[in-house]
């Protein structure tokens, strides 16, 4: 059932109705509310929504135009799946951006910006030993985006945030599927220390075996399913 899953409605913040509703639904399609292959339905999204079936059309043909919907001849629109292949390609690219954004953050990271890494980290483990699997996506994320920032270099940031629709749906499936958080909550210690060493190019080398091990893991995995 798709009741409960899309967030109120904010009406009064003056902005046109479709983009009030593609926000509300593309932000469900990231965080995992809407799944993959789930088919949408206008009506009922519209009922749900409170509002007429045009803005809801409207906001599902930009989500096409994003990839992450896809519409399906006779039978109506769905969640695009996200293929092995994707989450690859995405990672391959991920991996020399987070590989660059270690070393910088080693050398321009500011001392406190290093404390709130480090309590980014704190929390992440915490959330690991209560079982918070939404806590360990959210924390992975602040993890990243810290680094990220830290980096001062717009290019980049610019860059990464536009692999972030991507990440975070795989990031769902990667704690709740794949169950490697104990590996990950190790492998952002080695390069939290990296940075907090100075040690650029540790640093660099720790962020991208990070990636590269989540590619191992997906490439066992659908070796496994074939």
């Amino acid at each position: 059932m798709l009741m409960n899953r899309l967030s109120e409605l904010n009406l009064q913040n003056y902005r046109p109705l479709r983009d009030v509703v593609f926000e509300n639904l593309r932000n469900a399609i990231l965080n995992g509310d809407l799944k993959p292959s789930e088919r949408l339905m206008e009506v009922q999204i519209a009922e749900q929504l409170g509002v007429s079936r045009t803005p809801v059309r409207e906001a599902i043909r930009k989500l096409e135009l994003e990839g992450l919907v896809i519409m399906v001849a006779r039978k109506g629109a769905y969640v695009a799946d996200v293929s092995i292949k994707d989450i690859l390609d995405v990672l391959e690219v991920r991996s020399v951006l987070e590989g660059l954004a270690a070393s910088l953050a080693a050398e321009r990271m500011a001392e406190e910006e290093l404390e709130k890494l480090e309590l980014i980290s704190y929390h992440f483990k915490r959330c690991l030993e209560s079982g918070d699997t939404d806590g360990m996506i959210e924390k992975d994320m602040q993890f990243h985006d810290a680094i990220l920032y830290s980096t001062r270099n717009a290019k980049l940031i610019q860059i990464s945030q536009g692999l972030q629709e991507q990440v975070q749906r795989f990031r769902i499936t990667y704690f709740v599927e794949y169950n490697q958080s104990k590996e990950v909550l190790s492998e952002h210690q080695q390069i939290l220390e990296s940075i907090a060493n100075r040690d650029a190019e540790k640093a660099q080398k720790a962020a991208q075996h990070h990636i590269e091990e989540l590619e191992n893991i997906i490439v066992k995995f659908a070796n496994k399913t074939k």
